[in-house]
């Protein structure tokens, strides 16, 4: 059997780091996982050292960079593993996940305690990761996140807890898969959908959480701001005061795109209700939803398709679509 060649590309995070005497965990000149000793029959593994950030600190210049590194490894490698921090690793896998058209698996992981804590989970999930990436039946399903026994599509899956070992989980579809001690169970397929090439990040989209009593001032405020679009997490179904539906009128009124998603933790935003600040007259006023996805991954996603020029009509499917 010809061995699989995986590719491991270390970026930092928890799964890095260490807890030093006082308790705090920080970041080391050496990466623990490095001279990992696992007992994998037939993986070869080439290992580098990409970054070494917290995940707070990775951009998507950073994830730019990631997705560059794995075009540039063409057909050298059967899979690729990346291990990163867990507050925005939902983010870059997203991001690979919508600009790379590959078929070989790329799998994503981090730890929710350090190398040196009691119970770390790093060196678990990392070895989870790369039986994963050199299984036959983790190819063309798109960028997988692996942690804690379990699989899931980056499409979908967020952090779900801030300090928990099972912080990762998929809202709307579910669970992927699962890993046990001699196998790898995947549950279902997504819709295929094409990725779009990428080639800057440089736009300006903030992300803003609708509240009650919120008025239209700083959304006013932010069209002074040279922004290329908004993200605005809308309550419920993807609904908004009047006040700042009229704040919402005045970006479209300046062809600022704005995007509309829930800040519910489950469900989809769609527009139902039909007055001033409801998901209708929003949508009819020239917001887009975008349906199935939360904040954080609309901002990329609108990035990506401003990147790619998309037309108003086009934009607004591709924001739409799962």
């Amino acid at each position: 059997m010809t061995a699989k060649k995986i590719l491991v590309l270390h970026t930092g995070g928890t799964i890095s780091m260490h807890e030093s005497e006082n308790g705090g965990v920080e970041t080391g000149v050496e990466n623990p996982l490095t001279g990992a000793k696992l007992t994998l029959p037939d993986v070869d593994l080439t290992v580098e050292n990409i970054f070494n950030l917290p995940s707070e600190h990775i951009g998507p210049a950073h994830m730019l960079a990631l997705q560059q590194r794995i075009l540039a490894a063409g057909t050298d490698f059967d899979g690729v593993v990346i291990t990163h921090g867990t507050d925005t690793l939902e983010e870059t896998s997203f991001f690979l996940d919508s600009t790379l058209a590959v078929d070989f698996p790329i799998v994503m992981t981090g730890a929710m305690r350090s190398s040196n804590e009691l119970g770390s989970d790093g060196l678990y999930n990392y070895h989870s990761a790369l039986r994963v990436a050199a299984d036959e039946a983790s190819r063309n399903r798109g960028v997988l996140v692996v942690m804690n026994d379990e699989i899931h599509a980056a499409r979908f899956v967020t952090k779900t807890h801030t300090t928990n070992v099972a912080t990762f989980g998929s809202p709307i579809s579910g669970t992927m898969g699962l890993l046990t001690k001699r196998q790898i169970i995947f549950f279902y397929d997504l819709p295929k959908r094409h990725a779009l090439p990428i080639a800057n990040v440089k736009q300006n989209i903030p992300v803003l959480k609708a509240y009650a009593g919120m008025d239209g001032q700083l959304l006013e405020l932010l069209a002074a701001a040279n922004i290329d679009g908004i993200i605005i997490e809308a309550l419920g179904a993807g609904n908004l005061s009047k006040e700042a539906a009229n704040g919402v009128l005045y970006l479209l009124s300046r062809d600022i795109p704005v995007v509309i998603v829930s800040r519910s933790f489950n469900g989809v935003a769609e527009p139902v209700y039909d007055y001033l600040g409801g998901g209708v007259q929003l949508e009819k006023a020239g917001a887009i939803f975008a349906t199935s996805i939360n904040g954080q991954k609309a901002r990329l996603k609108l990035l990506i398709g401003l990147d790619n020029q998309l037309d108003e009509a086009t934009l607004k499917t591709y924001l739409h679509q799962f």
